[in-house]
């Protein structure tokens, strides 16, 4: 980054994060960009070779924790042992995320997929933001939502509607936050773009040209989160702010102007979209 000092007092040397699904991808970039500001540091991720490996690579001064995030206890215990070994949270990063599922598949994994994307960020929240409301010192909650949360494209049913969900409890997080007496947390909702990650390779080793790197994403993020943006709608090589914010509008306008769902996809309306985007 060009500067690796902020002016929130969250993002400061010392001070506490915690990140879920912090093994790989935007969560392990956002490890060592947090551990880079002289931030103490946990990442929390299944258990495992990934785990051990990523840990390792952050350097003895960080924490790693085995766990499930759809698992309430889980978190229950971290929250305790990172406050037992640093005695306060100031960063919480709710990125944990797993792939969707098709419209008709297997219940069970409509069920995983919801437990840990949405539910992982529910009981993130609830579990940790209490205790750092009740710290009274400046906090920062921050939940990994998708676009795909947003415009809900076709054929990832499952993890549209996990992330739609993370985008709406995220803002009735913020609203929470901020009518609370004497808060000093704020919540933000993290929209990544297109980011060459694990989750996002399927079987690619090389980046594609259109996406960003888990670095570039989490550098938008802390300068965003810096500057006090609620909605961290960050851009990519391929798609720009204005592409992302005229979907964002098509994609409300099929309510207000009584479309059919999804119409960005619809053979009908292919040419009106295409105008609009230009426009």
């Amino acid at each position: 980054m060009a500067s690796t000092s902020f002016s929130h007092p969250a993002l400061a040397p010392g001070r506490v994060a915690v990140i879920t699904g912090g093994a790989s991808g935007l969560g392990f970039a956002a490890a060592q960009r947090f551990a880079g500001l002289g931030m103490k540091v946990c990442i929390a991720d299944l258990p495992g070779e990934r785990l051990d490996k990523a840990k390792a690579a952050l350097g003895g001064a960080a924490m790693a924790a085995g766990v499930d995030v759809s698992r309430r206890e889980e978190l229950e215990r971290l929250e305790g042992e990172v406050r037992a070994a640093y005695g306060a949270v100031d960063v919480l990063m709710n990125n944990a995320g797993i792939h969707g599922t098709s419209m008709f598949s297997d219940p069970e994994a409509w069920r995983r997929v919801i437990e840990v994307n949405l539910w992982g960020i529910i009981n993130g929240s609830q579990v940790f933001g209490p205790h750092m409301i009740a710290q009274s010192t400046p906090g920062l909650i921050i939940n990994t939502g998708s676009k795909q949360g947003i415009t809900t494209p076709p054929g990832d049913p499952a993890y549209n509607v996990s992330k739609a969900g993370v985008k709406v409890f995220t803002e009735a997080l913020q609203h929470e936050l901020r009518n609370t007496e004497g808060c000093k947390v704020s919540a933000h909702l993290f929209i990544p773009g297109f980011v060459f990650t694990g989750l996002t390779a399927r079987g690619r080793t090389e980046k594609p040209e259109g996406a960003w790197t888990p670095e570039q994403t989490v550098d938008f993020m802390l300068k965003s989160v810096d500057a006090g943006d609620f909605y961290i709608l960050c851009p990519d090589n391929d798609v720009t702010r204005q592409m992302d914010e005229r979907r964002i509008l098509w994609a409300a306008g099929d309510i207000a102007e009584n479309r059919p769902p999804l119409s960005r996809w619809h053979k009908d309306y292919g040419e009106a979209f295409a105008a609009f985007l230009k426009g």
